[in-house]
């Protein structure tokens, strides 16, 4: 229990930190409140009763005003990876309302997480946001405590994956010279024991922390230490006399699952050394009983979750909002193209929904293996997610979290999964999978939903087409025959051990 409970709101609760901050500020004691834009990205987690949710954008004022009415401590868990000439106006501004309605609402501490850079360098264009957001809160009436961290290593985060991918995908690695500067890493757990923490404190601070595992390695060296951890060959990266921060962020999109939108950025924060210079976060917060995390441990402990299944929430997880698949009756008027198969067995249905609900990521998608990967590279060209997000959990699946290039927009336990495509196309695309009784058995359904737009829409269906006729009916008919094997295992015990 903590020592010093506080009324805190939560910004971000859908991403990365926030989706993992907020039940630990509920076991420290604290009442959480949830600012979110689309509640349903949160239907599915444990914590979901326990806090309040509000509905609205950080871009009303009036609506964050009366979100912070009786807060003590607001965080602000929020950095878009949105590109353009605004991009940094607009994240300043969102910050300047955030910051104004704080201050109304008598809020006594502000809590940022920033980027980790150096002094007197020109930074990119998203760590000089990250800067200027953390100075807007800095420079307001309201107390700010403002942590910059560095790379966060922790299961599912967009950090830990691109390490990991470049690490296992090449041996050899030719890359850009910044991959011999100086990164300081800080483990996940870390960063959220400092998060909490900031919640408690007694007294006006208003301030930066630099955060991190004081552990000074280059990226170079953090790939290799990956390695060695995951018991891989010795990998050997080869630093070239250029800095090609575009090609770079175009070559990790490729080969691993951080699309396009994110890659740039999170590869030009490399440009530089991001190491600690003060360590006056420890006059405050008391370091993590047993010590700040070394990075190799960080590995490890991330390695292992992901192998257990036990993710809590994945850099995907805040993904952008969509509008919901119209119901049925609202596609009159609407130009829509439907492949729908179904499927009857003698299976029960409580095993074909295990194999639904564990559809995707390692698990597949159950036809022609080679024609996914196929149409994932395609969408990892255009700049689209691609297959390689994957999944959370590999049996379990929430409202509002990743599959591949689909996202879990609807979920009625035990008998539909709706899925919501993020690749890109010239339309709005569902996958919906569902099973029901059938007499002695079930009936498993599955339907392939386009909204097309315009005439390339149109056209990208009739290409699509002849795949469809492939991918589709062997799909129903091999998830039906993984849920029979399922079934069969399950009815027969000497089989597991067979």
């Amino acid at each position: 229990m903590s020592i010093n409970p506080r009324t805190v709101l939560v910004t971000g609760a859908t991403g990365y930190i926030g989706g993992r901050l907020v039940p630990r500020l509920l076991e420290a004691g604290h009442k959480v409140k949830v600012l979110v834009r689309t509640p349903a990205k949160i239907a599915g987690v444990p914590w979901l009763d326990d806090v309040e949710v509000i509905q609205s954008s950080l871009d009303d004022g009036a609506a964050l005003g009366a979100a912070l009415s009786g807060v003590d401590v607001l965080y602000y868990l929020v950095h878009s990876m949105a590109t353009g000439s605004g991009f940094e106006a607009k994240e300043k501004a969102m910050a300047e309302t955030a910051a104004q309605a704080a201050a109304g609402a008598g809020v006594g501490r502000i809590v940022y997480l920033g980027g980790l850079h150096p002094a007197n360098t020109e930074l990119s264009t998203h760590m000089r946001s990250r800067e200027a957001v953390g100075k807007v809160f800095l420079d307001c009436p309201v107390d700010a405590i403002v942590f910059q961290a560095g790379v966060v290593i922790g299961s599912g985060s967009a950090s830990f994956e691109m390490i990991r991918h470049l690490s296992e995908t090449l041996p050899v690695m030719p890359a850009p010279s910044w991959v011999r500067n100086k990164i300081e890493a800080i483990a996940v757990r870390d960063v959220l024991h400092y998060l909490v923490g900031a919640a408690s404190l007694d007294g006006p601070i208003n301030r930066t922390f630099d955060i991190g595992s004081r552990q000074v390695l280059s990226y170079a060296g953090m790939m290799q230490e990956y390695a060695a951890e995951a018991g891989l060959p010795k990998r050997w990266v080869l630093a070239l006399p250029v800095p090609a921060p575009k090609l770079a962020g175009l070559w990790v999109a490729l080969v691993t699952p951080i699309p396009l939108s994110m890659s740039l950025p999170l590869v030009e924060s490399l440009q530089h050394d991001a190491v600690s210079r003060e360590h006056g976060i420890d006059s405050y917060i008391p370091l993590p009983d047993g010590g700040l995390t070394p990075y190799r441990r960080a590995v490890a402990l991330a390695l292992g979750k992901e192998r257990d299944g036990q993710v809590e929430t994945t850099w995907a997880s805040a993904g952008a909002d969509a509008d919901p698949l119209p119901s049925d009756p609202d596609w009159a008027g609407h130009r829509v193209y439907v492949d729908e198969r179904t499927y009857s067995s003698a299976v029960d249905p409580g095993h074909v929904w295990t194999i639904i609900e564990g559809i995707g990521g390692r698990n597949g998608w159950y036809s022609l293996p080679l024609a996914w990967r196929v149409r994932g590279w395609l969408d990892k060209l255009t700049g689209g997610a691609g297959l390689l997000r994957g999944r959370r959990h590999p049996h379990l699946l929430a409202e509002g979290e990743v599959v591949d290039w689909w996202r879990a927009e609807r979920i009625e336990r035990g008998r539909l999964l709706r899925l919501r495509a993020e690749m890109r196309a010239p339309g709005r695309a569902w996958l919906e999978l569902s099973v029901e009784p059938d007499g002695t058995g079930s009936r498993y359904r599955q339907r392939a939903i386009f909204f097309p737009r315009g005439l390339s829409g149109r056209l990208y269906w009739l290409a699509v087409l002849p795949f469809h006729s492939l991918i589709f009916p062997a799909m129903s008919r091999n998830i039906t025959a993984a849920a029979k094997m399922l079934q069969d295992l399950e009815s027969d015990p000497a089989r597991h051990t067979a």
